[in-house]
């Protein structure tokens, strides 16, 4: 059942993948009362935003237009009719934003309309057969039949894929076999319909794939080499805030989400690699139902792996987003006691961000380059930092000297007293102890991040790199 919800989920959100308006024109309009000038700016923001959206919009027009000559000239009129409008509607209906979700939408379509077609003679032949009197009875029961069965049959978890195409061959039946009682001949009726959604995919197929292509896989590519970057930014910008804030400027946090934080556009990044799960998957559906093109040349890429690096990114983002809590909790630690372990918070942190961006580099340019060297490195230099943290906050020693240091002036006598300090030393450090633990534990994802892209780089061919 959650496979069948979260396949529904990206199933409806498919179409909407990358036609989404940033919230960064709002910034941008100018202090104007004209509206009409606010609104051309906000158009005109949109469109220099991604350019494959007026891209997009023009070969949809021009798909439109060429199946519109059907019925503007005569000579194809005469010989399609009414029929004809089933193209303009297959065109509409069809014409995705990217390559692989035409293809998919123009394989449910076209399947749809077959089976539809020949479902729809047969029953209408078998009532002509049978008689009159029993014609609408069993025309009745078979449309009832069919839109049961194919209502089910689509909320199948493994036929979720596949929904639209049962929705084609739901409307096309009853469309075909209603009309062809009424008006008569419904073969007539059922192969003018078909040529025409046939001629209507054959366009948008064409149009879509020849005329500036975009292609899923590409976008799926470019994605998931942002996702990195991103990452890789808010953590450095996570770290270098907390270092360098004296905890004096924190806000005091009363809400839930932590969306209103404007100072920190990495922090924002990272929400949008969590958030990017739907559409990476999206991407990689209709990804596969693209022919090799660009750099993704060979038959069968593994699209499917992209999803699984973009999954173990976002584990490793989940705990970018603790660290930003940490950040912004009301509970801190000493500026004093963070300054003692700057280098080593700021060593770990810089090894950790060169290893992520090393390997959204490895992707971007689709070579296989070991990273061993600098994984040891980044796992050294967290367990220097682990070393600092057990030396200077979890020993006897280090506890009277921060005693002394934060000017307390009490009797200790005996274990006793000792213990009291430490308790009072790492309750003041909790925040400190949280911190460094998530940076610690992110760095532990690493491994997983690294022999994902591994797997990546082994299955999809990438070429070595040379030494």
């Amino acid at each position: 059942m959650g496979d069948h919800i979260k396949s529904s989920r990206m199933n409806d959100k498919e179409d909407n993948l990358v036609i989404k308006a940033s919230s960064r024109i709002d910034d941008k309009l100018p202090k104007t009362s004209n509206k009409s000038r606010v609104f051309m700016y906000t158009i005109w923001e949109f469109a220099k935003e991604d350019i494959n959206r007026v891209t997009f919009s023009l070969k949809v027009g021009l798909a439109v237009l060429l199946v519109s000559l059907l019925i503007l000239i005569q000579a194809p009129y005469q010989v399609f009719g009414t029929s004809v409008i089933w193209s303009i509607l297959t065109v509409a209906i069809m014409f995705e934003y990217t390559v692989g979700a035409t293809f998919q939408k123009g394989f449910n379509r076209t399947l749809g309309s077959l089976l539809a077609g020949v479902l729809a003679i047969a029953v209408a032949e078998l009532a002509l057969m049978i008689g009159t009197p029993a014609e609408p009875i069993i025309i009745g029961i078979s449309i009832f039949m069919i839109g049961t069965v194919t209502s089910f049959m689509k909320l199948w978890p493994t036929l979720v894929p596949y929904e639209y195409g049962f929705r084609v061959i739901l409307f096309t039946y009853c469309m075909i076999i209603v009309s062809g009682y009424r008006l008569g001949n419904p073969i007539k009726k059922s192969t003018d319909r078909f040529y025409s959604i046939l001629i209507g995919a054959i366009v948008t197929v064409a149009v879509n794939t020849l005329i500036f292509p975009i292609w899923a896989g590409e976008q799926l590519h470019e994605e998931l080499i942002k996702n990195f970057g991103s990452v890789a930014d808010s953590l450095e910008e996570c770290v270098k805030m907390y270092l360098a804030d004296n905890g004096s400027n924190h806000p005091v946090i009363n809400k839930i989400f932590m969306e209103e934080f404007p100072d920190e556009p990495a922090y924002k990044k990272c929400l949008t690699t969590l958030n990017s799960s739907v559409t990476i998957e999206s991407l990689a559906l209709s990804a596969k139902w693209e022919p090799p093109h660009g750099k993704f040349r060979h038959a069968f890429y593994p699209w499917s792996e992209y999803v699984k690096v973009g999954t173990v990114l976002r584990y490793c983002a989940y705990e970018v987003m603790a660290l930003h809590g940490v950040l912004h909790s009301q509970i801190q630690a000493p500026y004093n006691l963070r300054f003692i372990f700057e280098s080593e918070i700021l060593e770990a942190t810089s090894k950790a961000a060169e290893l992520i961006r090393c390997l959204g580099k490895d992707i971007c340019d689709m070579k296989q380059s070991l990273q061993s060297s600098l994984l040891h490195s980044v796992h050294g230099s967290t367990e220097r930092l682990q070393r600092a943290i057990d030396k200077h906050l979890f020993s006897k020693d280090n506890a009277k000297a921060e005693l002394n240091y934060q000017g307390q002036r009490r009797s200790v006598d005996g274990a006793d007293g000792i213990t009291k300090i430490q308790a009072s030393v790492r309750t003041e450090a909790f925040s400190l102890v949280t911190f460094t633990s998530l940076l610690i534990e992110f760095v532990a994802r690493l491994d997983h991040l690294a022999e994902a892209v591994n797997e990546l780089s082994k299955i999809a061919k990438f070429k070595h790199e040379s030494p």
